[in-house]
Protein backbone atom coordinates (compact mmCIF):
# COMPACT_ATOMS: atom_id res chain seq x y z
CA UNK A 1 0.00 0.00 0.00
CA UNK A 2 3.12 2.12 1.11
CA UNK A 3 4.41 1.85 -2.58
CA UNK A 4 1.55 2.26 -4.62
CA UNK A 5 0.78 5.81 -2.49
CA UNK A 6 4.49 6.65 -3.56
CA UNK A 7 3.54 6.17 -7.02
CA UNK A 8 0.03 8.12 -7.08
CA UNK A 9 1.97 11.06 -5.36
CA UNK A 10 5.03 10.97 -7.56
CA UNK A 11 2.73 10.65 -10.58
CA UNK A 12 0.34 13.50 -9.35
CA UNK A 13 3.75 15.89 -8.30
CA UNK A 14 4.90 15.24 -12.52
CA UNK A 15 1.48 16.21 -13.06
CA UNK A 16 1.55 19.16 -12.04
CA UNK A 17 5.03 20.04 -13.16
CA UNK A 18 3.46 19.64 -16.53
CA UNK A 19 0.94 21.93 -15.57
CA UNK A 20 2.86 24.41 -14.15
CA UNK A 21 5.51 23.84 -16.73
CA UNK A 22 3.31 24.06 -19.56
CA UNK A 23 1.00 27.38 -17.91
CA UNK A 24 4.19 29.62 -17.25
CA UNK A 25 5.68 31.85 -19.52
CA UNK A 26 8.44 34.84 -19.45
CA UNK A 27 7.41 38.04 -21.21
CA UNK A 28 10.44 40.09 -21.67
CA UNK A 29 11.02 43.87 -22.09
CA UNK A 30 10.39 43.71 -25.90
CA UNK A 31 6.88 42.25 -26.00
CA UNK A 32 3.10 42.48 -24.79
CA UNK A 33 1.23 39.27 -24.66
CA UNK A 34 -2.40 39.07 -25.27
CA UNK A 35 -3.99 35.43 -23.24
CA UNK A 36 -6.76 34.21 -25.31
CA UNK A 37 -9.34 31.28 -24.10
CA UNK A 38 -10.58 29.02 -27.37
CA UNK A 39 -9.33 31.75 -29.34
CA UNK A 40 -11.08 34.73 -27.43
CA UNK A 41 -9.22 37.21 -25.29
CA UNK A 42 -9.74 37.12 -21.86
CA UNK A 43 -8.42 39.50 -19.49
CA UNK A 44 -6.14 42.09 -20.21
CA UNK A 45 -3.35 42.88 -21.80
CA UNK A 46 0.50 42.06 -20.58
CA UNK A 47 2.89 44.17 -20.78
CA UNK A 48 5.05 44.26 -17.82
CA UNK A 49 8.11 41.63 -18.57
CA UNK A 50 8.63 38.81 -15.80
CA UNK A 51 7.29 35.37 -15.42
CA UNK A 52 3.36 35.14 -15.72
CA UNK A 53 0.82 32.16 -15.87
CA UNK A 54 -2.11 31.06 -17.70
CA UNK A 55 -3.98 27.63 -18.25
CA UNK A 56 -2.25 24.65 -19.94
CA UNK A 57 -3.76 23.54 -22.76
CA UNK A 58 -6.61 25.68 -23.12
CA UNK A 59 -5.37 29.26 -22.53
CA UNK A 60 -2.83 30.32 -25.42
CA UNK A 61 -0.19 33.76 -25.22
CA UNK A 62 0.09 35.16 -28.38
CA UNK A 63 3.04 38.01 -28.13
CA UNK A 64 3.10 41.50 -29.81
CA UNK A 65 6.45 43.73 -30.21
CA UNK A 66 6.07 46.71 -28.01
CA UNK A 67 9.06 48.02 -30.13
CA UNK A 68 8.96 50.39 -33.47
CA UNK A 69 8.28 48.64 -36.79
CA UNK A 70 9.38 49.52 -40.08
CA UNK A 71 6.66 50.08 -42.86
CA UNK A 72 8.18 49.97 -46.29
CA UNK A 73 5.82 51.01 -48.77
CA UNK A 74 5.88 49.64 -52.96
CA UNK A 75 6.98 52.52 -55.67
CA UNK A 76 3.46 53.62 -57.24
CA UNK A 77 3.20 56.17 -60.25
CA UNK A 78 0.94 58.84 -58.87
CA UNK A 79 0.02 61.96 -60.81
CA UNK A 80 0.41 65.48 -58.82
CA UNK A 81 -2.35 68.56 -59.36
CA UNK A 82 -0.41 69.52 -62.29
CA UNK A 83 -1.22 66.21 -64.42
CA UNK A 84 2.68 65.06 -64.09
CA UNK A 85 2.89 61.42 -63.62
CA UNK A 86 5.58 60.43 -60.30
CA UNK A 87 7.06 57.64 -58.67
CA UNK A 88 6.49 57.88 -55.30
CA UNK A 89 8.06 56.00 -52.50
CA UNK A 90 7.60 55.94 -49.00
CA UNK A 91 8.12 54.51 -45.53
CA UNK A 92 7.10 54.68 -42.30
CA UNK A 93 7.70 53.29 -38.13
CA UNK A 94 4.39 52.23 -36.20
CA UNK A 95 4.08 50.17 -33.20
CA UNK A 96 1.27 48.75 -31.41
CA UNK A 97 -0.68 51.24 -28.87
CA UNK A 98 -3.29 49.01 -28.16
CA UNK A 99 -2.35 44.64 -28.05
CA UNK A 100 -6.23 43.53 -27.41
CA UNK A 101 -7.96 45.90 -30.24
CA UNK A 102 -4.30 44.85 -32.62
CA UNK A 103 -5.25 41.77 -32.08
CA UNK A 104 -9.10 42.06 -32.60
CA UNK A 105 -8.67 43.73 -36.00
CA UNK A 106 -6.15 42.45 -37.67
CA UNK A 107 -4.63 39.46 -35.58
CA UNK A 108 -1.01 39.67 -36.33
CA UNK A 109 1.80 42.04 -38.15
CA UNK A 110 1.15 40.14 -41.49
CA UNK A 111 -2.27 41.41 -41.49
CA UNK A 112 -1.39 44.65 -40.13
CA UNK A 113 1.05 45.41 -42.74
CA UNK A 114 -1.75 44.52 -45.76
CA UNK A 115 -3.98 46.95 -43.94
CA UNK A 116 -1.31 49.72 -43.65
CA UNK A 117 -0.56 49.44 -47.33
CA UNK A 118 -3.68 50.17 -48.00
CA UNK A 119 -4.52 53.06 -45.71
CA UNK A 120 -0.35 54.49 -45.96
CA UNK A 121 -0.55 53.64 -50.11
CA UNK A 122 -4.16 55.51 -50.22
CA UNK A 123 -3.53 58.76 -48.13
CA UNK A 124 -0.19 59.22 -49.78
CA UNK A 125 -2.13 59.32 -53.32
CA UNK A 126 -4.97 61.74 -52.13
CA UNK A 127 -2.50 63.98 -50.58
CA UNK A 128 0.15 64.12 -53.77
CA UNK A 129 -3.00 64.02 -56.35
CA UNK A 130 -4.00 67.47 -54.21
CA UNK A 131 -0.49 69.43 -54.94
CA UNK A 132 1.37 70.45 -57.35
CA UNK A 133 5.24 68.64 -57.89
CA UNK A 134 6.93 71.90 -56.53
CA UNK A 135 4.76 71.68 -53.53
CA UNK A 136 5.78 67.72 -52.78
CA UNK A 137 9.68 68.30 -54.00
CA UNK A 138 10.46 72.14 -52.34
CA UNK A 139 10.17 72.51 -47.97
CA UNK A 140 10.66 76.53 -48.15
CA UNK A 141 10.87 79.31 -50.17
CA UNK A 142 13.90 79.99 -49.39
CA UNK A 143 16.02 81.92 -51.95
CA UNK A 144 18.22 79.48 -54.55
CA UNK A 145 22.06 80.33 -54.91
CA UNK A 146 22.14 81.65 -58.77
CA UNK A 147 25.01 80.66 -60.45
CA UNK A 148 26.55 82.96 -63.22
CA UNK A 149 25.68 80.48 -65.32
CA UNK A 150 21.91 80.98 -64.15
CA UNK A 151 21.86 84.51 -64.89
CA UNK A 152 23.07 83.72 -68.69
CA UNK A 153 19.80 82.11 -68.47
CA UNK A 154 17.80 85.62 -68.51
CA UNK A 155 15.06 84.06 -66.41
CA UNK A 156 13.09 85.53 -63.43
CA UNK A 157 14.13 83.41 -61.19
CA UNK A 158 10.28 84.15 -59.32
CA UNK A 159 8.83 82.17 -62.55
CA UNK A 160 11.69 78.81 -62.22
CA UNK A 161 10.91 79.39 -57.92
CA UNK A 162 7.74 80.42 -57.51
CA UNK A 163 6.52 80.52 -53.69
CA UNK A 164 5.03 77.21 -52.29
CA UNK A 165 1.66 77.21 -49.61
CA UNK A 166 2.54 73.79 -48.44
CA UNK A 167 6.01 72.00 -48.97
CA UNK A 168 6.67 68.74 -48.36
CA UNK A 169 7.04 68.95 -44.26
CA UNK A 170 3.50 69.70 -44.14
CA UNK A 171 2.37 67.45 -47.08
CA UNK A 172 3.40 64.67 -44.79
CA UNK A 173 2.43 65.78 -41.67
CA UNK A 174 -1.06 66.15 -43.50
CA UNK A 175 -0.98 62.00 -44.57
CA UNK A 176 0.45 61.42 -41.23
CA UNK A 177 -2.64 63.20 -39.27
CA UNK A 178 -5.11 61.70 -41.81
CA UNK A 179 -3.96 58.39 -41.31
CA UNK A 180 -3.09 58.02 -37.87
CA UNK A 181 -7.22 58.42 -37.54
CA UNK A 182 -7.55 55.59 -39.20
CA UNK A 183 -4.73 53.53 -37.76
CA UNK A 184 -5.81 53.94 -34.43
CA UNK A 185 -8.81 51.67 -35.04
CA UNK A 186 -6.63 48.80 -35.35
CA UNK A 187 -4.50 49.44 -32.33
CA UNK A 188 -2.20 51.15 -34.22
CA UNK A 189 -0.20 53.96 -33.22
CA UNK A 190 1.55 55.77 -36.53
CA UNK A 191 4.62 57.14 -35.31
CA UNK A 192 6.02 59.16 -38.64
CA UNK A 193 5.96 58.67 -42.33
CA UNK A 194 8.67 59.88 -45.16
CA UNK A 195 8.91 59.98 -48.85
CA UNK A 196 12.52 58.05 -49.33
CA UNK A 197 11.94 58.76 -52.97
CA UNK A 198 10.27 61.17 -55.40
CA UNK A 199 11.10 60.80 -59.29
CA UNK A 200 9.36 61.52 -62.79
CA UNK A 201 8.15 59.08 -64.66
CA UNK A 202 10.60 57.59 -66.87
CA UNK A 203 8.88 59.14 -70.09
CA UNK A 204 9.14 62.51 -68.43
CA UNK A 205 12.20 62.38 -66.44
CA UNK A 206 13.94 61.33 -70.12
CA UNK A 207 12.30 64.86 -71.51
CA UNK A 208 13.58 66.51 -68.78
CA UNK A 209 17.09 65.64 -69.18
CA UNK A 210 16.82 66.09 -72.71
CA UNK A 211 15.64 69.28 -71.81
CA UNK A 212 18.27 70.16 -69.18
CA UNK A 213 21.29 69.10 -71.87
CA UNK A 214 19.36 71.56 -74.86
CA UNK A 215 19.75 74.62 -72.16
CA UNK A 216 23.20 73.70 -71.08
CA UNK A 217 23.95 73.71 -74.49
CA UNK A 218 22.73 76.57 -75.23
CA UNK A 219 24.69 78.26 -72.01
CA UNK A 220 27.81 76.72 -73.38
CA UNK A 221 27.09 78.00 -77.27
CA UNK A 222 26.56 81.51 -75.73
CA UNK A 223 29.91 80.82 -73.73
CA UNK A 224 31.41 79.69 -77.03
CA UNK A 225 30.61 83.05 -78.90
CA UNK A 226 31.14 85.15 -75.84
CA UNK A 227 34.67 84.01 -76.28
CA UNK A 228 34.74 84.13 -80.05
CA UNK A 229 34.01 87.45 -79.70
CA UNK A 230 36.44 88.54 -76.96
CA UNK A 231 38.89 86.55 -79.02
CA UNK A 232 38.79 88.65 -82.03
CA UNK A 233 38.89 91.75 -79.96
CA UNK A 234 42.17 91.27 -78.48
CA UNK A 235 43.25 89.91 -81.71
CA UNK A 236 42.47 93.15 -83.41
CA UNK A 237 43.55 95.25 -80.46
CA UNK A 238 47.12 93.75 -81.08
CA UNK A 239 47.07 94.29 -84.94
CA UNK A 240 46.08 97.62 -84.33
CA UNK A 241 49.27 97.97 -81.37
CA UNK A 242 51.36 96.50 -82.93
CA UNK A 243 50.66 98.59 -86.65
CA UNK A 244 51.02 101.31 -84.02
CA UNK A 245 54.32 100.70 -82.86
CA UNK A 246 55.83 99.67 -86.34
CA UNK A 247 54.36 102.98 -87.97
CA UNK A 248 55.73 105.10 -84.60
CA UNK A 249 59.28 103.11 -85.11
CA UNK A 250 59.41 103.84 -89.07
CA UNK A 251 58.06 107.32 -88.33
CA UNK A 252 61.24 107.87 -85.30
CA UNK A 253 63.43 105.95 -87.95
CA UNK A 254 62.37 107.97 -90.77
CA UNK A 255 63.46 111.15 -88.55
CA UNK A 256 66.63 110.16 -87.45
CA UNK A 257 67.77 109.26 -91.03
CA UNK A 258 66.37 112.75 -92.03
CA UNK A 259 68.28 114.61 -88.86
CA UNK A 260 71.18 112.61 -89.91
CA UNK A 261 70.89 113.20 -93.92
CA UNK A 262 71.04 116.46 -92.90
CA UNK A 263 73.37 116.54 -90.69
CA UNK A 264 75.79 115.11 -93.28
CA UNK A 265 74.58 117.65 -96.24
CA UNK A 266 75.29 120.69 -93.88
CA UNK A 267 78.98 118.91 -93.37
CA UNK A 268 79.32 118.15 -97.21
CA UNK A 269 77.78 121.59 -97.94
CA UNK A 270 80.19 122.90 -95.26
CA UNK A 271 83.12 121.46 -97.18
CA UNK A 272 81.71 121.84 -100.82
CA UNK A 273 81.88 126.00 -99.63
CA UNK A 274 85.19 125.87 -97.91
CA UNK A 275 87.35 126.71 -101.38
CA UNK A 276 87.55 125.46 -104.95
CA UNK A 277 89.89 123.15 -105.08
CA UNK A 278 87.97 121.64 -102.54
CA UNK A 279 84.86 121.83 -104.05
CA UNK A 280 87.24 120.30 -107.80
CA UNK A 281 88.64 117.41 -104.91
CA UNK A 282 84.36 116.77 -103.73
CA UNK A 283 83.06 116.37 -107.34
CA UNK A 284 85.88 113.90 -108.69
CA UNK A 285 85.29 111.95 -105.72
CA UNK A 286 81.88 111.61 -105.54
CA UNK A 287 81.53 111.11 -109.40
CA UNK A 288 84.18 108.45 -108.84
CA UNK A 289 81.60 106.80 -106.29
CA UNK A 290 79.08 107.36 -109.14
CA UNK A 291 81.62 105.64 -111.60
CA UNK A 292 81.81 102.64 -108.90
CA UNK A 293 78.14 102.19 -108.33
CA UNK A 294 76.98 102.55 -111.62
CA UNK A 295 79.42 100.47 -114.18
CA UNK A 296 80.61 96.89 -114.21
CA UNK A 297 83.45 95.01 -116.10
CA UNK A 298 81.17 93.83 -118.46
CA UNK A 299 79.32 97.34 -118.90
CA UNK A 300 79.26 99.32 -122.41
CA UNK A 301 78.55 103.58 -122.11
CA UNK A 302 77.88 105.93 -124.70
CA UNK A 303 78.47 109.52 -123.58
CA UNK A 304 78.79 112.86 -125.17
CA UNK A 305 82.24 114.77 -124.92
CA UNK A 306 80.31 117.71 -123.38
CA UNK A 307 78.65 115.67 -120.30
CA UNK A 308 79.68 116.61 -117.04
CA UNK A 309 79.74 112.59 -116.23
CA UNK A 310 82.26 112.02 -119.09
CA UNK A 311 84.32 115.21 -117.57
CA UNK A 312 87.33 113.26 -115.48
CA UNK A 313 87.31 110.23 -117.56
CA UNK A 314 88.14 112.21 -120.65
CA UNK A 315 91.21 114.34 -118.83
CA UNK A 316 92.02 110.97 -117.66
CA UNK A 317 92.47 109.79 -121.25
CA UNK A 318 93.91 113.37 -122.09
CA UNK A 319 96.57 112.71 -119.54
Amino acid sequence: MQNKSTIILSAVAVIAVLLLVSGAFIVDEAHQVIITRFGKPVGQPITQPGVHFKWPFIEDAHFFEKRFLEWDGDPNQIPTKGKKFIWVDTYARWRIADPLLFFQRVRDERGAQARLDDILDGETRNAIANHYLREIIRNSNRKPMVTEIDKLQEEDISSVFPPIKYGREKITKEILNVASKRTKELGIELLDIRFKRINYYEDVRKKVYERMISERKRIADKFRSEGQGSASKILGDKERELKRIQSDAYRQAREIMGTADARATAIYAAAYNRNADSRDFYRFLKTLETYKSTFSDKDWLILSTKSDFYKYLEKASGQ
